[in-house]
């Protein structure tokens, strides 16, 4: 995710300060991932530098000063782009859990075993998610949705690696 790109779409609402944006964007986004503050104010300040937002104003009172900002015209042509510009689906042509199978495989540990621990994790988080699901609001029903949809892509590779084990050990042992 942009945060980048975030916390300008978040902007082009309406003016904020930081600790407003920080709680926005932890309110629709960052449930499982909440934003640091120090990153809030780096990216603002990058962003700032680059003439996406502006400050709108500051204002005095308990504690450090409080700058309230704006997006920019550029910002919200940035945002325009981004937003219009498609996500390259991601292949995971480089999966961590392929490597390791090949790697227990080689090395003469169970691979079946492996592929059940995983199992096991996947259908543990799967449980979770729908807990989750069934609690929450549409939009984390929809943020959950998307990921119980990969685990379900996983644990269907899972399986398939499994039925293929034997012809995968002999192929990566020769």
């Amino acid at each position: 995710m942009s945060i980048s790109h975030t916390l300008l779409g978040l902007l082009e609402i309406g003016p904020r300060h930081g600790y407003d944006l920080k709680r926005a964007f932890d309110e629709k986004f960052g449930q499982d991932r909440p934003l640091h503050y120090g990153q809030v104010y780096s990216t603002m300040s990058r962003l700032l530098k680059n003439g996406l937002v502006e400050v709108e104003g500051i204002e005095s009172g308990e504690g450090p000063e409080r700058k309230r900002y704006a997006i920019t015209d550029a910002g919200i042509t940035d945002v325009e782009s981004w937003l219009s510009t498609p996500e390259k689906p991601e292949p995971y042509l480089h999966s961590t859990l392929y490597t390791k199978l090949v790697l227990a495989l080689l090395t003469g540990r169970d691979g079946a075993a492996l592929l059940d621990t995983q199992r096991s994790e996947h259908l543990r988080l799967m449980r979770e998610l729908t807990r989750r699901k069934t609690a929450g609001d549409l939009a984390d029903q929809l943020i959950c949705d998307h990921a119980l949809f990969h685990l379900e892509a996983d644990l269907r590779w899972l399986e398939t690696a499994a039925a293929r084990l034997d012809r995968l050990a002999a192929q990566v042992r020769s």
